[in-house]
């Protein structure tokens, strides 16, 4: 059990940047996303009681997201609601040192968005956010083997995707 301290707090704080990152993953839509991370601060503030000091608070709050994502989907089947995509050429045209960073991330976030889920989760926990297997495992609540299987076919798939030429080993 834990108490709400500043050093916590900090913790936290400096988490955003990665629950802003595995969201959008999972929500494929930046306004979505900053929804879901919000949502998941507030659940996991008011369930910091629930946070066992010396357990990685990453992984924790990772959890946290995706079963807060999972109940955003199931009340948007709900209410059988639309989402239209964000308008993906907002910044085309504008001169930008870092052009050629943004659309190769631009590249990644698309072929990451056509893989299946539970291969783009694989991907974005264990790839992007660095959590190792068994951590990942956990936060999807499956097992390592699974997840290893997703993981390689998510690999494989983005790769295809990328580099759509190249022959890929079997």
């Amino acid at each position: 059990m834990s108490a709400r301290t500043p050093r916590l707090e900090n913790e936290i704080i400096a988490l955003l940047p990665r629950l802003r990152r595995f969201a959008r993953s999972l929500t494929r839509d930046a306004a979505d996303a900053d929804d879901l991370v919000q949502m998941t601060l507030e659940r996991a503030l008011a369930r910091l009681d629930q946070w066992k000091d010396g357990t990685r608070l990453d992984s924790w709050m990772y959890r946290i997201m995706k079963n807060a994502w999972i109940d955003e989907v199931r009340f948007r089947q709900r209410r059988d609601a639309r989402f239209a995509p964000e308008d993906a050429g907002a910044h085309i045209g504008r001169e930008d040192p870092e052009f050629e960073r943004r659309v190769r991330a631009m590249s990644v976030d698309r072929a990451m968005e056509t893989l299946p889920e539970e291969q783009r989760l694989a991907v974005a926990l264990v790839l992007v956010e660095g959590l190792s297997y068994k951590e990942a495992a956990a936060v999807m609540d499956v097992p390592i083997g699974t997840l290893t299987s997703r993981l390689a076919r998510g690999r494989t798939a983005l790769e295809a995707v990328l580099n759509p030429g190249k022959e890929t080993p079997q």
